[in-house]
């Protein structure tokens, strides 16, 4: 009867990791679509990498990124975009802690 009871739960808690992992990884897909479909000219942009930028152009796949003055313009994959922060929110001044760190 306990070997029953270890196999029942064993069974009952692979199932349950089976079911909860693809749908938090739906749910982490769908956010990220979200994000880069988003994206404008003048958002401001934290890549993976660290950096702080704004975003001066847009194709298919690439931004085109300007870091700290008009020299520095660099070409990214969208996929290298962690966090964006609006253009429009900036401008009404709410700026996220990542920002404020960086500023």
């Amino acid at each position: 009867m306990n070997n029953t009871f270890l196999i029942i739960y064993v069974v009952v808690f692979v199932a349950i990791i089976w079911f909860f992992g693809p749908m938090s990884q739906k749910k982490e897909k769908k956010k990220r679509e979200a994000l880069m479909s988003g994206l404008s000219v003048g958002d401001y942009v934290l890549t993976t990498s660290g950096m702080y930028g704004q975003i001066i152009d847009i194709t298919n796949d690439m931004v085109i990124i300007e870091f700290g003055g008009k020299n520095c313009r660099i070409p990214m994959l969208k996929a290298a975009i962690a966090s964006v922060e609006k253009a429009d929110a900036l401008a009404k001044g709410e700026v996220s802690e990542e920002a404020k760190k960086e500023g």
